[in-house]
This record gives structure tokens, C-alpha cells and sequence, in this order.
């Protein structure tokens, strides 16, 4: 039996840098019974520049005037506050995740202890970045917005040589724009990874709306990730492009729904579809009053429901045969 698909729910940085909205999305991860709730792990000064310039969903949803610098510095969660949420998501039964954005954030993750680490798009071209987090070993999940297929492949293999192995990585399909395009989605891009690059692979969504993860985990993604906030009007970049609580509800639900669709493979009759053969399925009748000791003919029968008579498929073994007793119109054939 294949392992059930392990949902992520993207609280990144919507909780606006408060510790206390933070946790209330942890809480909404939970009653959306997500398997994993995740955040991002960073110091502003260390990953970004003063000449950095946002992007421009980030200029349409935050103050244009501010620099991508400052508007990251008051979404900063401290190591205080990373603690407490783990705490608050041991008590819930839900898995914290983080994505580190620079050395010391991969350390500070390491360091609380967690077992499966987050590589963002933007750093699938840091070689440092790739080493430094390839030698713990983790379970790695590798997002791969804006990435071709061979700068994939050069990432794998800084993690491998650095102590990674390859099956402890999963491949995230990816595009980065907020909201995404349905025309750039590409899903099966998502199988060209898995066939070419030997890996496991998933999905890390930014459409609007739930139905292009769910088609994802229909096409074999393992992994599904998805940014959701407490409220789209809130202020912050990634509020707008997000799920709110009961639509995240929703996709979790359809996901696990997939899950139980998707089945064994095996083409059989089902267990609840059983009971409807006799119900759906023909036999063959008399097409008229036949007497006993009359030959059965294409004239004197026909085929009609209900299932539970002779199979119609048997209908050449029928024909030439001597009517065993009477038969009145509409009668099942007996032989």
C-alpha cells in the first residue's frame, strides 16, 4: 500500500511577524489536519542585500516603498518564537517545518531538532547554501521555481556528494509567480522530473483556488504544499495568493479523497458495485410465448434485464437448442 500523501500547510511568513498569529495558523493547519505546518527561517540582513528589489507581486501586496530588506525585516521570526511554535505543534500533533534562508537559519533548524528541512526556489543555485545543508543528511524537500531540469540534477548532485542521498530527497514542481498562471503550472513537468531525474517528486502550489494540487496527487505527486492565511485582506506579499482556513479544509479533504479514488489499479468489480449486476446487467428471455419442445430461434428471444438468467454472451450457445418446458413472454431461458 502506498503511503498517504504528506500535506504541507504554507503558513510562510503570513503571520506578518507576529508570534501570536503564527500560532493561530498552526491551529488552522490542525483543524484542517494537515500533516505539516511551515514557515520560513531567516535573517533578513543575511539573505538579502539593500539594493535588492522586490518582486512585483511583492510591490502590488506591501508598501512600494519600501526596500525588499525592510519590508523582510518585520517578518523575521526569532529563535524564541521558532521555539514555541515547535512546542505548540508537538502539543497539537502536527510536524513543524521550516525553510532556511541562510547558513545560520540551517543551523538554528538542525539545532531545534527536525528531521526533514525545506529548500526554497531561490536557492537551488547556492552551492554553499547546497553544501552546508547537504552534509546534516536530513530529509530534504527541494522546491524548483524557475529551475531547468539540469540545474535540478546539479543541485541533486551537491547534495548527494555533501551526504545527502538522493532517495532522501523529494522533488517539488514549482513556478514561482504569485498567483500562478493555470498556462505556466506545466504539471507534467512534475513527471519529467520523476522519469528523468530518479526521484520523488511533488507539488508546491501558488494558483488560486484547490484544484490543480489535487490534480497533482492524481498524477503521482507525494508531497503537496500549499500557502494559506488566516485572512486574504491581511496585509503582507503572500496573503492575497493564499487559501483561507476553510479552503484549506477543502483541500486536504479532496486530496485524501484522490488518495481513496486512485485505488489498487486492479480492474474488478468493487464491493459496493456488486450488488448491481443482476440489477444492470441482461439475460436472455423469451421474446414471446414459446412452447415446450420448440426450437429456440433469433425470432423467439431477446435479451432484457434483469442479470440473473442465462449471459447474453452465451446467446450462439442458446440458439438450436429444444425449449425444456414452456416459456411465457419476457421468461427467463433455461437450458
Amino acid at each position: 500500500m502506498t503511503k498517504p500523501v504528506f500535506i504541507i500547510a504554507e503558513a510562510g511568513v503570513n503571520h506578518n511577524g507576529s508570534i501570536e498569529l503564527a500560532l493561530k495558523l498552526v491551529d488552522v493547519a490542525v483543524e484542517a489536519k494537515a500533516d505539516a505546518v511551515k514557515f520560513q527561517t531567516f535573517n533578513a540582513e543575511n539573505v538579502i542585500s539593500r539594493f535588492a528589489e522586490k518582486a512585483e507581486y511583492q510591490k502590488e501586496t506591501t508598501n512600494s516603498e519600501e526596500t525588499q530588506l525592510e519590508m523582510a525585516r518585520r517578518l523575521e521570526l526569532n529563535r524564541g518564537d521558532h521555539e514555541e511554535l515547535l512546542r505548540h505543534c508537538i502539543s497539537k500533533g502536527i510536524e513543524f517545518l521550516s525553510t532556511p534562508f541562510d547558513h545560520k537559519s540551517i543551523d538554528l533548524l538542525v539545532s531545534l531538532g527536525l528531521e526533514r528541512i525545506k529548500i526554497p526556489s531561490g536557492e537551488i543555485t547556492n552551492l554553499p547554501y547546497l553544501c552546508h545543508i547537504g552534509k546534516y543528511g536530513k530529509a530534504i524537500i527541494l522546491s524548483t521555481g524557475m529551475a531547468s531540469l539540469e540545474e535540478i540534477e546539479a543541485a541533486l548532485v551537491l547534495l548527494e556528494k555533501s551526504g545527502t542521498s538522493r532517495a532522501n530527497v523529494t522533488v517539488m514542481h514549482c513556478n514561482t509567480e504569485y498567483p500562478t498562471p493555470m498556462i505556466d503550472v506545466n504539471l507534467k513537468a512534475m513527471l519529467s522530473i520523476r522519469n528523468s531525474l530518479g526521484v520523488e517528486v511533488g507539488y508546491s502550489d501558488h494558483t488560486l483556488g484547490i484544484e490543480v494540487p489535487v490534480a497533482a496527487v492524481a498524477l503521482g505527486a507525494t508531497v503537496i504544499e500549499k500557502h494559506f492565511t488566516l485572512d486574504r485582506t491581511l496585509p503582507g506579499p503572500d496573503h492575497r495568493a493564499s487559501l483561507e482556513p476553510i479552503e484549506l479544509k477543502e483541500m486536504v479533504q479532496s486530496i485524501r479523497n484522490v488518495e481513496k479514488a486512485m485505488g489498487d489499479g486492479i480492474k474488478r468489480p468493487s464491493p459496493s458495485e456488486s450488488k448491481n449486476k443482476p440489477i444492470a446487467r441482461k439475460s436472455i428471455v423469451a421474446a414471446m410465448n414459446i412452447n415446450k419442445g420448440v426450437r429456440i430461434t433469433e425470432e423467439n428471444i431477446t435479451v432484457k434485464r434483469p442479470g440473473t438468467g442465462i449471459s447474453p454472451m452465451l446467446w450462439d450457445e442458446v440458439l438450436g437448442k429444444v425449449a425444456i418446458r414452456d416459456f411465457k413472454s419476457d421468461e427467463l431461458i433455461e437450458l
